[in-house]
């Protein structure tokens, strides 16, 4: 059974982790400058051409325009479920109700009004 331990960020497994002997890796990279397997020359020039090819650059904004909808108050007459069945304008609100009367005297399920914000469509 694994044990584990809250390090800041959530659970963790203290077993999972790799260790690195960072002493005993930089001995492996001096003896190999010693052997004069690698350049200390080659990784000084790459490193200066790195630096002078990561100039600053400003970000253009990403930030999206919201245009919002306009939008309209009416009345939609639905069936139990909640789909709508007919909608009404907001001030038609007697005819929705007498709709919704009339569909749940008729039907087997109630029929009820609500009033919601419909986007206006533009022709």
């Amino acid at each position: 059974m694994a044990c584990f331990y809250w390090f800041g960020k959530g659970w963790r497994d203290p077993m999972a982790r790799k260790i690195v002997n960072r002493k005993e890796l930089r001995e492996e990279v001096e003896a190999a400058e010693r052997a004069g397997l690698t350049d200390k020359k080659t990784k000084a020039t790459k490193s200066k051409t790195v630096k002078a090819a990561k100039t600053p650059t400003k970000r253009k904004s990403r930030a999206k325009v919201v245009v919002e909808a306009r939008r309209k108050l009416c009345w939609m007459v639905c069936n139990q479920s909640g789909k709508p069945v007919a909608t009404f304008e907001f001030h038609q609100r007697e005819d929705a109700e007498k709709k919704a009367l009339a569909l749940s005297q008729s039907g087997k399920s109630p029929h009820y009004i609500e009033r919601k914000r419909v986007p206006i469509e533009e022709a």
